[in-house]
């Protein structure tokens, strides 16, 4: 049935509006409450009579490029598998980047960096933000394709607090070590991502299958994302950890981790694969676990065989949940995961948090020996205030905690997003760019074609 003219109107007028008034307000509430930190203001830093060398920027900014090419490269390219999505994948990931970064630094600051009533901004605020935009886009890819931009945009607003709250629990209230994120960004991103999706289940999903698969050269975009991620993911884990041992630590485990999950992912995809023929899906997602896994522990005095370790089991549970856990997520628990979240992020990130509570029980003065090792890893540990195996337990609690934060907001995201005047594709129409893209070099559909596709679909 063709819509009215006025609800046509109103369906453009959507995003637009939506974008000008998260734009305006985060504007005002910049020029209200951000500043910049002794580290980057003129008056503060020169009144201390710094050295040019000395200032956290030069020490920063080099992993904040890694980091900020991971979240808009790494991740934009690696959900651009889908046949007809790609501008969706890429063209939707820096929408909501660029929006979280600036939402981000504001929710982050009043829980972490007010001072004398301002958030002081610098280098490590924008890397903290953009482990933000991180987790964001995780959930962006359980629902990929099934969403608008002014959905999209909603869920940002909401994860974002969530995230934030979520942080400060585990990290200034409970004494949590996570430094790569395996608990707040991908254990966070994933689940809120993964009970999201099950809130906005479509049953009649089978209309858009045809578009569901990949062809021959939107896999190889993906694996552009792939390499992106993959190398600079040491930088990803250890960019907020503290200068020096901690940090190499950081990136060696990361990087070691790393060659095992890959090893792993193509022995099991060649194992399980049909006529023992590698699966692009497997090598795409899973061969990243491996970064994911030592997140928490990657500081920690993990070794190297450690990490070896844990990132061969990894690669190898991601790759078992693509071939086989992904159809039951849809089949039986009605959970429909476009970009498998839940193997590369979900599994991942909670093997890496149990991996940190392992290390922490093993956290004792003959491990990190007598500097100041062990302070800057477990400084509670260091002073006598918790013992080892409290400083597991805490661990453990803090990833129940992440999980019951992001059940609960992906629970409240969905119903946000299923509010009826906020436009969503139809069930025929998901995983196609003609919906929210001018495509070059096809054919304009019908005069109702892409913006029938907006209107709220029957579903059973």
């Amino acid at each position: 049935m063709a819509r009215s003219p006025r609800r046509a109107a109103g369906r453009r007028l959507q995003l637009p509006l939506l974008c000008l008034l998260l734009q305006g307000a985060t504007a005002i509430l910049f020029a209200a409450f951000v500043r910049y930190n002794p580290e980057t203001d003129a008056a503060l830093w020169h009144w201390g009579n710094h050295s040019h060398a000395d200032n956290e920027f030069y020490f920063r900014y080099p992993s904040f490029q890694d980091v900020h090419a991971m979240v808009f490269a790494g991740f934009g390219f690696l959900m651009a598998f889908l046949q007809r999505y790609g501008f969706g994948s890429v063209g939707f990931t820096f929408l909501l980047a660029a929006f979280t970064l600036q939402w981000s630094t504001l929710v982050q600051g009043f829980l972490h960096s007010m001072h004398g009533g301002r958030i002081h901004v610098g280098v490590q605020s924008m890397v903290n933000a953009d482990f933000c935009a991180g987790a964001v886009l995780i959930s962006f890819g359980a629902v990929l394709g099934r969403t608008g931009p002014a959905q999209l945009l909603l869920m940002a607003l909401l994860e974002t607090v969530l995230f934030g709250i979520n942080e400060f629990v585990l990290l200034s209230l409970l004494g949590v070590k996570d430094a790569g994120g395996s608990m707040t960004i991908h254990t966070f991103g994933a689940y809120f991502g993964l009970v999201l999706s099950r809130v906005l289940y479509r049953p009649q999903l089978e209309k858009s299958k045809h578009r569901q698969g990949s062809i021959y050269h939107s896999d190889l975009f993906a694996m552009i994302g792939t390499i992106f991620l993959w190398v600079f993911w040491p930088s990803f884990n250890s960019a907020p950890t503290g200068l020096g041992d901690g940090q190499h630590r950081t990136a060696l485990n990361t990087y070691y981790s790393l060659t095992a999950s890959t090893l792993g992912t193509f022995a099991l995809s060649a194992l399980v694969g049909e006529r023992g023929r590698l699966d692009m899906v497997h090598i795409q997602n899973a061969a990243l676990a491996g970064g994911v896994v030592v997140g928490t522990a990657g500081e920690m005095m993990l070794t190297p065989f450690g990490a070896l370790a844990a990132g061969f089991l990894a690669g190898t549970v991601s790759t078992l949940g693509y071939k086989f856990f992904t159809p039951i997520l849809e089949a039986k628990f009605k959970v429909q995961d476009t970009c498998g979240v839940h193997n590369l992020h979900g599994l991942p990130g909670v093997l890496g948090a149990l991996l940190g509570v392992l290390a922490a029980g093993l956290a004792t003065h003959e491990a990190y020996g007598e500097g100041k090792s062990l302070d800057s890893v477990f400084p509670l540990v260091a002073v006598g205030r918790r013992t080892a195996t409290s400083q597991a337990i805490y661990q453990l609690f803090g990833l129940l905690v992440t999980l019951t934060f992001a059940s609960v907001g992906g629970g409240l995201g969905g119903l946000l997003l299923k509010l009826p005047f906020l436009g969503s594709p139809a069930d025929s129409q998901c995983y196609e760019d003609q919906v929210y893209w001018k495509v070059p070099g096809e054919q304009e559909e019908e005069a109702q074609g892409p913006l029938r596709a907006e209107e709220p679909d029957s579903r059973a």
